[in-house]
This record gives structure tokens, C-alpha cells and sequence, in this order.
């Protein structure tokens, strides 16, 4: 790092952890990270400093500074230079470069609205992986080894048509009218008989189906969300303050004075920022957003 660049704590972005969200800094020294509570209701207002640099991979259990603390250009998604983008895709479980994980591993189907995508995540971790996505309701199928949840994911998928993935904009809609659980959970339960009409493969044990919900822990409103702005990519000095109205995988939805602001942390993580008053006035970029139309037959 350059005698011009001192360290700084630099924000990595929205986390779940036991049902909470937080937002996460990592440390200058590659040292632990520190992270703050995001509740629902309270304030977040913040100044981005000069720049955007990588913010180092997650690698054996911790974060590993970005050794060249290369720049990231403020539109990227990702703040991973090329070179820590590798090693935090090679200790990936998505990677599928360490099958011999002696952990337990779930299968699961998530709801998105209008989709259920087919799913694993280590046990040890809860709920967390479904929060980071933003599920609005999931059930666990089974638990067993990485080996077999991995095929079982397979199998879901190419049997029955089930995605492993759900584009960001699609998740984004399904929050305009998020509905209830009763349809979440026959919606999901569906897909779970149909699930259990295969040949399982050996290596997993099959679960009690239980539904559960997720939308109270982002503070998802039953009306749902219709932002009338997000924020562009960040600039230097530029200011972001409003309510926290909702926290759902990596957005964070703020009541502020342009109105209902919808920010991706992923734009964030990467900067270094300082605290702001709440009533300073909102200089990020913003783009306006079309009020979204969204009828019942689309998302079910």
C-alpha cells in the first residue's frame, strides 16, 4: 500500500449472522473484523472517503488483505480484485474443490416469489444462507454429506426443473408483493412431494418438512416494498442517510428525504466511510425507479 493510501477499516458488506443483519468492516492489519448492528428503525448515514479498494478474500476461516490493495472501480458488484477473487472462489464450497468437507450439509428449496430454487448450506450455519440470499420462506429437505447434497441439488434440479440460482431484479420484484406464508409454504410443500417422489441418493436423511419464514427477520413489510430510487455507484465524498426500513440479503432499503431508497451493499463494500449527520442532505447518485406493476398471477 502506497504512503499516500494509509489503512483504513473498509466496509465487506451486509452479513447475517444468527438471524441478525450486520454491516461488516474489515481490518487494516488483516486482523478480526469488526461489524456493527443494522436494525430496523434505526439510523444509517455515512460519507464515502476517497476510494474503492479491494477488500481481500475470505480464505481458511478469515479474511486475507488484498496484498497489492488494488482500486475497484465503483460500478463492479463484486469488490475482489482478479487475484483475490481466485483464492476466495478456490476455498469456495460453490467451487466444489473440497467435497471432503467432514461438515453436515442441507439440501433446501428457498421462495423467491416466482420462483423455488433448490439449494445447500452447511448446518452449522442456521439460517444465515437463506437470509444472505433474501428467501422470503424455505424448507430443508435433508442433511447428510457434501458429496450427497451436492447430487441431491442435481438431481432437483434436473428432474424437476429447479434453478440454482434467482437473478437479483426477479428477488427485487417479489418484494413489491411479497404475500403471506400460507401460500409460501404450499407453494414450497408442493415442490417438496414432488421432491420426495425421486430416487433419493445415499448420503442423505430426509427431514420433517417445516416451512419457515423469514420475511419478519428483514423487516419485509405485508404491503411490500416499492423504492422510489437506488443508489448508482458511490463517489468520493459523497453522502447516504436515511431509516432503515428493511434489511433483505445484500440491500438495505432506506426512508430518507428522496423517498424510499433502495442501496446494494455490494456497491459499498470496499470503501472507506465516515460517520455522517442523518440530516445531512443525500448526495449519492440516485437513479429513479418505475413503479413496479406486479399482479398475483406473476409471482404465483
Amino acid at each position: 500500500m502506497s504512503s499516500s493510501l494509509p489503512p483504513a477499516w473498509r466496509v465487506t458488506g451486509l452479513i447475517w449472522t444468527d438471524g441478525q443483519a450486520l454491516l461488516e468492516w474489515s481490518a487494516p492489519s488483516g486482523g478480526a473484523p469488526w461489524s456493527r448492528q443494522l436494525p430496523v428503525g434505526g439510523e444509517l448515514a455515512f460519507t464515502c472517503q476517497a476510494d474503492r479498494r479491494c477488500s481481500g478474500a475470505w480464505h481458511a476461516g478469515r479474511r486475507i488483505p488484498c496484498p497489492y490493495a488494488a482500486p475497484v472501480e465503483p460500478a463492479a458488484r463484486s469488490a475482489l480484485c482478479t487475484s483475490c477473487a481466485a483464492l476466495d472462489r478456490s476455498s469456495s464450497i460453490a467451487a466444489d474443490n473440497h467435497l471432503d468437507d467432514p461438515r453436515t450439509f442441507a439440501v433446501y428449496l428457498a421462495h423467491h416469489g416466482s420462483t423455488i430454487k433448490v439449494g445447500i448450506t452447511a448446518t452449522e450455519r442456521g439460517t444465515s444462507r437463506l437470509l444472505e440470499q433474501g428467501a422470503l420462506a424455505s424448507v430443508i429437505l435433508s442433511v447428510g454429506s457434501l458429496a450427497s447434497a451436492r447430487r441431491t441439488e442435481h438431481l432437483l434440479a434436473v428432474a424437476l426443473g429447479m434453478p440454482d440460482r434467482v437473478t437479483t431484479a426477479a428477488k427485487r420484484t417479489a418484494r413489491a408483493c411479497p404475500g403471506i406464508l400460507d401460500a409460501h409454504a404450499a407453494d414450497l410443500m408442493v415442490a417438496a412431494r414432488q421432491a420426495e417422489q425421486l430416487p433419493w441418493p445415499e448420503g442423505q436423511t430426509r427431514c420433517e418438512l417445516q416451512v419457515s419464514d423469514h420475511t419478519a427477520e428483514y423487516g419485509l413489510p405485508g404491503g411490500g416494498l416499492r423504492p422510489a430510487a437506488e443508489v448508482l455507484p458511490l463517489t468520493p465524498q459523497c453522502t447516504v442517510g436515511g431509516t432503515v426500513t428493511c434489511r433483505i440479503g445484500s440491500d438495505v432499503y432506506l426512508d430518507s428525504a428522496p423517498g424510499l431508497v433502495l442501496l446494494d451493499t455490494r456497491l459499498l463494500a470496499g470503501w472507506a466511510i465516515g460517520r455522517a449527520d442523518p440530516r445531512a442532505p443525500f448526495t449519492a447518485p440516485l437513479q429513479p425507479l418505475k413503479p413496479l406493476q406486479v399482479g398475483h398471477d406473476v409471482l404465483f
